[in-house]
């Protein structure tokens, strides 16, 4: 009877946790903040980045990707690196954002010489809490928000795409209005 009781409890909380949908986001809205382990070209930290604590010194690009070394998010990333200067000079930072653990991270961004941190979010909550979670594929999915200096999501494209240089236009155009 106990076994049946535990295994019971296991179903309905399970359940639950898979039941409940997270609220979609909005521009206006306060960004969900997080704290994530990253890697630049130069290292791996061992002390996670806060959303909460970047925040209020430039705009930050949340860049969400499904994963290193693929063809599109090298493009993604690669496009972000080139124009990197034009980015800094709209006072923008870019945290990039994928499932992968800190030290492909760590070599791809050696590889391909990115100037921005690459996060790590293993278990995709992040993802998750910003709509970019993709169930069937369980990976992020390519989207793309700005969180302005005062913490809130000034821009967001959920349907971001590298097939040609229109969503980095958009991104950037979002950018200049926030000057």
């Amino acid at each position: 009877m106990k076994l049946f009781s535990v295994f019971s409890a296991v179903v309905i909380s399970f359940s639950v946790c898979f039941s409940q949908e997270m609220a979609p986001l909005a521009v206006g809205q306060k960004a969900p903040d997080f704290a994530l382990q990253y890697a630049t070209k130069d290292s791996i930290t061992r002390t996670p980045i806060k959303l909460s604590e970047a925040v209020g010194k430039q705009n930050i690009i949340l860049a969400f990707y499904p994963a290193d070394w693929s063809g599109g998010c090298t493009k993604e990333v690669c496009t972000m690196r080139d124009d990197f200067g034009n980015l800094q000079k709209l006072n923008a930072d870019v945290l990039a954002i994928s499932g992968d653990y800190v030290w492909s991270h760590y070599e791809w961004a050696k590889h391909h010489n990115l100037p921005f941190k690459l996060l790590s979010d293993h278990n995709h909550d992040v993802a998750k809490s910003y709509s970019s979670y993709n169930d069937k594929t369980l990976m992020n999915r390519r989207t793309v928000f700005v969180i302005d200096r005062n913490g809130t999501i000034a821009y967001m494209d959920l349907e971001y795409s590298v097939r040609d240089n229109e969503d980095f236009d958009r991104l950037k155009d979002a950018l200049s209005k926030l000057q």
